[in-house]
């Protein structure tokens, strides 16, 4: 779903959802195929269970995740780094209450802020009751599908211009690149007789599991910005482990053509 996030690392700095939804997805990762995109989501789901034990039991020692997750404590190291690289824990010293022992005190891996902002489900809720209460008062399915329409409107212009300033065959890959911009984790990818959008994170997937007229509107939008017909084929919302668009390959002539207007 697209939606404007409060900003984001190189590394791609987790929005309030993330962890919730899909673990912590770094920018960076660009799989290539699908084995790529199952490593890539078992390893976000993995980080996932890492921040989350470090919320249900406090600041804790590698050894202590280790134990607690049935990894090795080589795996924990690796995941806590990237963990700290996207901001999500950080490392200190335990605090040692009466008398210290001798030794260096232990190093403990915590929650920053914005990690366990992560985990807040409040602006979830939030979404869903304002939507349901759009449905309820405003005319039912038709009222969140406008709600949906204008909402993607209201960002579209940021895509329009990263689309308008690319060549037609590069088009799909210069929308992932503003997606990924936002947090999205978006690649494209050659496919048989066109190209795969992938958004490996959706900010808002809790809302359109109940409201698919969310994933509807983002369909349409980019339909409408690349000037062709696309197909959803997976969505994060439904349980996938991508968002997958089929962008069926179109002649340049016809980019050309079509560039500037909405496609009949």
């Amino acid at each position: 779903m697209t939606q404007g996030t409060a900003g984001s690392s190189g590394r791609g700095l987790p929005v309030p959802d993330e962890l919730r939804n899909n673990g912590v997805v770094k920018n960076g990762e660009h799989p290539t195929g699908p084995p790529h995109e199952e490593l890539a989501t078992g390893e976000r789901s993995t980080r996932n269970r890492v921040a989350r034990s470090i919320l249900d039991h406090g600041p804790s020692t590698v050894a202590e995740l280790a134990e607690r997750l049935g990894l090795t404590q080589a795996a924990v190291r690796r995941h806590l780094d990237t963990l700290a690289a996207d901001n999500v824990v950080e490392a200190r010293e335990r605090r040692v209450y009466g008398a210290r022992t001798r030794g260096r005190p232990a190093k403990v891996f915590a929650l920053t802020d914005c990690g366990r902002d992560a985990f807040d489900q409040s602006y979830d809720t939030l979404a869903v009751d304002a939507l349901r209460w759009i449905g309820e008062r405003e005319g039912g399915s038709e009222a969140i599908a406008a709600f949906a329409r204008a909402r993607i409107a209201a960002q579209a212009e940021t895509y329009r211009k990263a689309v308008a300033g690319a060549a037609p065959e590069d088009r799909t890959q210069a929308l992932a690149k503003a997606l990924s911009a936002d947090g999205y984790a978006a690649t494209a990818r050659s496919a048989p007789v066109g190209e795969q959008l992938c958004q490996h994170h959706c900010p808002v997937a809790h809302a359109a599991e109940q409201f698919p007229q969310l994933c509807e509107a983002e369909t349409e939008f980019f339909a409408e910005l690349l000037g062709t017909h696309v197909q959803r084929l997976a969505t994060i919302a439904h349980g996938d482990g991508v968002c997958t668009t089929f962008i069926p390959k179109i002649s340049h002539h016809a980019s050309e053509s079509t560039s500037g207007r909405n496609p009949a």
